[in-house]
């Protein structure tokens, strides 16, 4: 099977170490689009890496797990360096756990208005949202 030999996430399957340039995580993030699908790689030890949606506002990087504690979750409560892939670069980072519930409100906004699929962040007991900064 071709997809064996390949260690990228694929759709919703999990990959391994991504590839590709790496990049210093900038003070402000300015990418092209406010949300996009990008790539979340975790657990330096064995990396796991995941495709996921984005969100940039104000300057800052958002990779959100819903109410689910998800694998990427539990590595990320084990060792918060982390990896991502945007645009084609890799950047080492650390996933810092959001809390503050006015960033979290400012975050929800933005979820929201993507899809009316998407479920407001405020609306759950317990959220999974990470800021990806430099390390």
């Amino acid at each position: 099977m071709i997809l064996a030999a390949c260690n990228e996430p694929f759709i919703l399957a999990a990959g391994a170490a991504l590839e590709g340039p790496v990049a210093e995580v900038p003070s402000a993030w300015q990418l092209d689009k406010d949300s996009s699908i990008a790539q979340l790689e975790t657990r330096p030890n064995d990396p796991y890496s995941i495709n996921f949606t984005y969100v940039q506002l104000g300057g800052r990087l958002y990779a959100y797990a819903g109410d689910t504690r998800t694998n990427w979750v539990e590595h990320i409560e084990k060792s918060p360096f982390v990896r991502l892939r945007v645009e084609d670069k890799i950047y080492p980072a650390q996933a810092t756990r959001v809390t503050n519930r006015k960033e979290l409100a400012n975050f929800a906004s933005v979820w929201s208005s993507l899809s009316v699929f998407q479920r407001d962040p405020l609306q759950f007991e317990e959220v999974w949202l990470y800021r990806l900064e430099a390390r």
